[in-house]
């Protein structure tokens, strides 16, 4: 990792090397915070403000669902995540034993292709707190757009770009320092909410709370459905992190600090921050008489410029974080690993900026408009095969045992196979790829769409051990 700016004897070009034990220096709650920041954006708000109106299920079955999807994914990322912490790898390297020196290419770049698109959306997301920051202190009325964006807009979407830059160019201690920062203070800010809303209902919060998203028809038969939907949907949701989460469990100290993390991390995130999410989409509803789901719209609500500053300070650091997390480490890792020994950190990171300028600059003009997500979305789909293979190959025929140096070998070694590709695995990808994409694309298929990925992870799982038993 070309982390030069924090430990001054890094190389430059060592960023998919495996890390130092005095790199090693994540303990639970940076890990913790990983999945603070995931979940704390101002799309999961909205996502899961969302998943307690649009299924018509009581507050206790979505929240059970939630709580169930949080264990399940934390079950999946500690799978996905032991070998970073054992060898210090990230993602693109860990790929090349089930995919090849060479093969490996392929899924990181996917990963990269998608990150690098949410990236540049995201900085363009994080830019309208900062714009709401500037208009609460100045006044200011919005003036002449150029790409949909006046000038306010785009100076705003500038200090965001930059403020990522200057993140990542002092390395990862300062991108683990900022996640740490923005988690805890994106919850004080998300309670201080809650009890503005409190008093403002008159306690009715708690007792509205239980029976507002109820569906007065509903049934033991739509809240089990409704249940399963929800866990489906949050699944999905994580999918992409789940995937990669070795470029972050390279980081822990020891594997008992990952699962720590992870524990506390998703499960209890996913329990405050719906509980949260709950209670202010409900005290909205009492005080205000609509159902809001968007946190922005409930603070437009309050005509107050101080907590107008706040939120904006807060929805940038929330924003910010999801987009380190998410979007930032796994597009520098892929876009490296093209690449290894003449892209460092640093330029893979300027890379990855310089296409988030352009997506986050044409968002509101162009690409929203045109819809690119079913494209991306694509991408996603294929990568959840990939996360099948990736642990069959390592629980199940490599029982849990690497052999670092060959992964590294990029001319020969135990996981050169052909050329660098394991043609095993690009075939089982390929038949598991065509549900997944199926599922983005068939609209008879739809009803599936929030199993899509758990169910393309299983089938590329299962074609790849049964594709390897049988060449043994």
């Amino acid at each position: 990792m070309d982390n030069s700016g924090a430990h001054g004897a890094q190389g430059d070009h060592d960023t998919l090397n495996p890390v130092s034990k005095d790199q090693k220096t994540w303990g639970w709650f940076a890990i913790f915070n990983i999945w603070a920041n995931d979940v704390q954006s101002l799309f999961g708000y909205t996502l899961v403000a969302s998943l307690f109106i649009s299924f018509g299920v009581s507050g206790w079955t979505a929240f059970t669902a939630l709580i169930a999807a949080g264990l399940f994914v934390m079950f999946l990322v500690n799978l996905s995540g032991a070998a970073g912490e054992k060898y210090g790898i990230p993602y693109p390297v860990f790929a090349r034993a089930s995919m090849g020196t060479q093969g490996a290419k392929l899924p990181a770049i996917l990963r990269a292709i998608t990150a690098v698109f949410w990236y540049g959306v995201q900085v363009y997301f994080a830019s309208t707190a900062i714009s709401l920051l500037i208009r609460s202190v100045t006044g200011l009325e919005p003036g002449a757009q150029m790409l949909g964006l006046d000038g306010v807009d785009w100076v705003a979407f500038l200090i965001v770009w930059a403020f990522h830059i200057v993140i990542f160019w002092r390395g990862m201690d300062w991108v683990e320092g900022f996640l740490n920062f923005a988690g805890p203070f994106v919850y004080a800010v998300m309670i201080g909410l809650v009890i503005v809303l409190w008093v403002k209902s008159d306690g009715m919060l708690l007792s509205e709370a239980r029976t507002i998203f109820a569906n007065p028809e509903g049934t033991w038969g739509t809240e089990i459905a409704g249940f399963v939907a929800i866990v489906g949907t949050m699944v999905a949701y994580f999918a992409a992190v789940m995937i990669n989460f070795s470029d972050f469990s390279r980081y822990a100290k020891d594997k008992s600090a990952m699962k720590k993390g992870n524990l506390a991390g998703l499960p209890f995130n996913m329990i405050l921050f719906s509980a949260l999410a709950l209670l202010t989409t409900a005290g909205a509803a009492v005080v205000y008489g609509e159902k809001l789901i968007n946190p922005t719209d409930i603070v437009a609500r309050t005509d107050s410029v101080l907590l107008g500053v706040i939120a904006a300070i807060t929805f940038f650091a929330a924003t910010v974080g999801i987009n380190l997390v998410a979007n930032f480490i796994p597009a520098v890792n892929g876009i490296a690993n093209l690449a290894p020994k003449s892209i460092s950190f640093r330029m893979a990171g300027l890379i990855t900026s310089g296409f988030a300028l352009v997506i986050g600059g044409l968002w509101t003009a162009f690409i929203s408009e045109v819809g690119i997500g079913g494209f991306v979305n694509t991408l996603g789909a294929v990568l959840a095969p990939l996360y099948g293979i990736m642990i069959v190959d390592y629980y199940l025929l490599r029982r849990e045992e690497l052999n670092r140096d060959d992964l590294y070998n990029m001319e020969g070694g135990e996981y050169h196979y052909t050329n660098g590709w394991n043609n095993t695995a690009l075939v089982a990808m390929a038949i598991a790829a065509v549900f997944s994409i199926a599922a983005v694309w068939v609209p008879a298929l739809a009803v599936l769409s929030g199993y899509a990925w758990v169910i393309g992870a299983l089938l590329g799982g299962i074609v790849f051990y049964i594709m390897s038993n049988g060449k043994r």
